[in-house]
Parts: structure tokens; C-alpha cells; sequence
């Protein structure tokens, strides 16, 4: 599509709202889904070496 202005391609026809919301929410979702893996991830590892810990006392 071509748009005569910065303007109107921010406005995307009178749908901007709707598109850069979707946008919004979708780069916020894939973060939060980031940051729940990390800690997810954090909290595994920290268990598996508590778990090793517990192993390797006589």
C-alpha cells in the first residue's frame, strides 16, 4: 500500500488503533512469555542443583 503521509500510514485508514494495539499486545505477550521461560528456567536449574546437593551428601 502507498500512503501520501507519515500521517496517514500511522493511521493505517482509520484502523491504527486496532493494528498498532494488536502490535502492542502481541510484543507484550512474547515478552511476558520470555520473562516466564527465564524464570521457569532459573527456578528448574536451581532445583536440579539442590537436588544434586541432596545426592551427593553421604
Amino acid at each position: 500500500m502507498n500512503w501520501e503521509s507519515w500521517q496517514a500510514f500511522w493511521a493505517m485508514g482509520g484502523y491504527g488503533l486496532y493494528v498498532w494495539g494488536s502490535f502492542g499486545m502481541t510484543a507484550l505477550c512474547v515478552a511476558g512469555e520470555i520473562w516466564l521461560l527465564r524464570r521457569h528456567r532459573q527456578r528448574t536449574l536451581d532445583t536440579l542443583r539442590r537436588l544434586q546437593r541432596l545426592n551427593q551428601q553421604p
